[in-house]
């Protein structure tokens, strides 16, 4: 820490997101949550109406079809909580995974013989794809082995999945059959607007 004097001009230190982070999350397991206990058929994605009803864009991460499947999103949304509060991005991150939520289920348009999608694991992806590139970007020895370990192990799983196979698969043990693309699609765009932002935070600070 410096302790600057009176008068001194102190570095512009971008606002801490940690909240911000924890409240998406809150928020992704609250819908969660609620989608559960409101009609599929009102919140999921459609291709026939993702433009007549865009909020299905975001609503369909809402949807869960099967108790095994809402458990293991709300535990992802558990773990994406711990992570984000070790990696404590800075508030333009949080909000580049915000952003990120609607276009990670554009991926959907080109699979228009999915007739329904619903779940939280698309925009999950997006998360640890922001968060990995914060800690590549700003971190130092661990956090930054930490985050190119995330990223690593993000790419493989996404590769594993074989998204570009066919617009479902069904692993083992699952009860619910599972979109690869989202994942993907998540996956980039969570890395995409997280490095967008950061770049621009970046080239703001030196002004």
């Amino acid at each position: 820490m410096i302790d600057a004097g009176p008068g001194a001009i102190s570095p512009r230190v971008p606002a801490d997101g940690t909240r911000d982070w924890l409240c998406l999350c809150a928020l992704a397991a609250t819908g969660a949550l609620v989608g559960w206990w409101t009609p599929s058929n009102a919140l999921d994605w459609q291709p026939t109406l993702a433009w007549a009803q865009p909020w299905r864009w975001w609503t369909a991460a809402w949807v869960h079809w099967s108790p095994l499947h809402l458990v293991a999103n709300l535990a992802g949304c558990a773990v994406l909580a711990a992570l984000g509060a070790g990696a404590a991005p800075p508030r333009c991150v949080a909000w580049a995974w915000a952003l990120a939520w609607a276009p990670t289920h554009l991926a959907l348009v080109s699979q228009p013989t999915l007739a329904h999608y619903g779940g939280l694991s698309g925009v999950l992806h997006a998360g640890v794809g922001a968060l990995a590139v914060w800690l590549l970007w700003a971190g130092r020895g661990r956090r930054r082995a930490i985050g190119a370990a995330i990223a690593v192990g993000l790419l493989v799983k996404v590769a594993l999945e074989r998204p570009w196979a066919g617009p479902l698969s069904h692993p083992a043990g699952w009860d619910i059959a599972v979109a690869p693309l989202v994942h993907a699609s998540g996956a980039l765009c969570g890395a995409l607007f997280s490095l967008v932002a950061l770049t621009r935070r970046g080239l703001w600070a030196r002004r």
